[in-house]
């Protein structure tokens, strides 16, 4: 016996009835369509991206060892370059953290 014949020796099923619609015709008038003039408001520009760009020439030594990495990996080595990035990333965002937040309103 499976659950749902188990249920529904517990609870019976009902069905429902037809029910015939009623539609009743409607003389339509014509509706005059009122176009609102939509405001469009331009985006500001997210400063981040020139924000990041600015710091990360400042974090510059850490970019070279992050770059220096990258090259030694494409070239066959089996080493990873997380650790310079989280460098890199890290000293990156320190100087932008409060550029950014200044910049916000």
């Amino acid at each position: 016996m499976g659950l749902s014949d188990f249920l529904s020796s517990l609870m019976p099923t009902v069905y429902a009835e037809e029910v015939e619609e009623v539609v009743e015709e409607v003389e339509a008038e014509p509706v005059e369509v009122v176009e609102e003039e939509e405001e469009e408001e331009e985006e500001p520009e997210d400063p981040k991206e020139a924000i990041m760009e600015e710091c990360a020439q400042e974090c510059s030594s850490l970019k070279k060892h992050l770059d220096e990495c990258n090259e030694r990996v494409e070239n066959g080595s089996h080493e990873n370059c997380i650790e310079e990035f989280f460098h890199f990333m890290h000293c990156a965002d320190e100087c932008a953290a409060p550029k950014i937040f200044a910049a916000t309103k």
